[in-house]
């Protein structure tokens, strides 16, 4: 007992680092991190003034399901189109997943959705069965539009018929909040 009153300190350090960089802290940070996502969503918008707006001009974007079905960005011209980059070893990106199954679950018939993983396929399956997701999951074949390009996760863009990007967010964000709801109801009218 001693010896724990004594090094107390220095077994929350190792404690708080074990947290922090290892897997065994990843679903503690996730929730944490959705709970500040819920909060900030609600205050800041992710919708982009109409002069601010960037228009994507190269469609040409080849990506590969989980399945291996190869499709093109260009398929999609002239529809919503929902993108999120993500991996599952990414704690906002873990935290955001449970409000994309919602909205994609009321949208997916409406607009387009497209995941794009920055993991490797049998970690993405492995997650996607675990969490029981069912979302179309996608991986980069060629560069991404510049307008779309990213270096941080997650990143999510709304883009709408006219190829603008209405919207977009780094880091996670509650994409089931009735902004978002209210935002893509207005582009599939």
């Amino acid at each position: 007992m001693d010896f724990i009153k004594k090094n107390l300190s220095n077994i929350i350090f190792i404690g708080f680092i074990i947290f922090l960089f290892t897997p065994y802290g990843l679903p503690v940070r996730a929730t944490l991190i959705k709970g500040v996502s819920l909060i900030t969503t609600r205050i800041f918008s992710m919708e982009i003034e109409e002069k601010e707006q960037l228009v994507i001009e190269d469609y040409n974007w080849q990506l590969r399901s989980l399945d291996g079905a190869k499709i093109n960005f260009s398929d999609f011209k002239g529809q919503t189109i929902v993108v999120n980059f993500w991996a599952t070893w990414c704690p906002p990106c873990v935290a955001e997943m449970p409000s994309f199954q919602k909205l994609y679950d009321a949208y997916g018939d409406k607009v387009v959705f497209l995941f794009v993983a920055n993991d490797e396929p049998d970690r993405v399956r492995n997650f996607l069965t675990d969490k029981n997701y069912e979302l179309p999951v996608y991986y980069q074949e060629t560069k991404v539009p510049d307008e779309m390009n990213s270096n941080s996760l997650p990143t999510t863009y709304i883009v709408d018929a006219t190829g603008h990007i209405v919207a977009s967010k780094v880091g996670a964000a509650d994409w089931n909040s009735n902004k978002v709801r209210k935002l893509l109801d207005k582009l599939i009218e």
